[in-house]
């Protein structure tokens, strides 16, 4: 997607909210834009990333609020998404062995790199420790939601996800100081797809059972059976 930059009305569109909600968190410093010959601009690559904050910090509730805001940078068929089949069993290590920051990191992409659809993993690697040195991506719950801060389409065969449990939980520069032992690593060829994947992984975290079933999982297998259990529960109240 080409990075531009959207004025007041342009925004309220992708954001599905009105020009005065818009020009009203710009005044509040909540909503990333700066002030052209008196006028808000915003770019669409900075609103991406606040969208992507957003969802990744979101409790149930707030999801369902940012939902609208998230089709809006969707495409047509992004409802089908689905992450138990972007999610394969041999992206899946239970336990990571990894002790450290950079371990996980390179350990996860590794597994990624294990499908065939990921054909760099020390690029990919490079790509999201950059995006952790810029913000991390470990929640309180004791998930990191790795991704590189844009897709890495020339490194990809197609959208994927990988997963790894630590069998002790260890600093990831959550700002709480939480620690964490679930990673997912989320492999995008697009920007809009993108959302709607960290949108559906933060309701399946938020709003059901599947964090603590997880960390009792003791194969690939039984991971990988649990999301799409919980997946096809996600899509029935849907």
């Amino acid at each position: 997607m080409a990075a531009k930059d959207l004025d007041v009305e342009q925004l309220a569109v992708y954001l599905h909210l009105t020009p005065p909600q818009v020009r009203r968190l710009a005044d509040r410093e909540q909503l990333p834009g700066r002030r052209i010959g008196g006028q808000w601009r915003f770019s669409e690559a900075e609103v991406h990333t606040w969208l992507e904050d957003r969802i990744g910090a979101s409790n149930l509730e707030e999801l369902a609020q940012m939902q609208p805001m998230v089709d809006r940078w969707s495409d047509a068929n992004s409802d089908s998404v689905e992450l138990s089949g972007l999610l394969h069993a041999a992206a899946i290590a239970i336990p990571l062995e990894a002790r450290t920051r950079g371990s996980v990191i390179r350990t996860i992409c590794k597994l990624a790199e294990a499908t065939g659809l990921l054909w760099d993993a020390s690029k990919m690697s490079e790509a999201v420790l950059a995006r952790e040195d810029l913000h991390p991506t470990a929640l309180d719950n004791g998930v990191a939601l790795l991704h590189p801060r844009r897709p890495q389409s020339s490194i990809l065969a197609e959208p994927l996800l990988a997963l790894g449990v630590t069998s002790q939980p260890l600093p990831f520069g959550n700002q709480s100081g939480h620690l964490t032992d679930v990673f997912f690593l989320i492999c995008s060829t697009d920007d809009r797809v993108h959302l709607q994947v960290l949108a559906k992984i933060s309701r399946l975290l938020s709003g059901t059972n599947f964090l603590n079933e997880l960390r009792s999982c003791t194969s690939a297998k039984e991971a990988h059976e649990l999301v799409v259990r919980f997946e096809s529960e996600l899509d029935i109240v849907s």
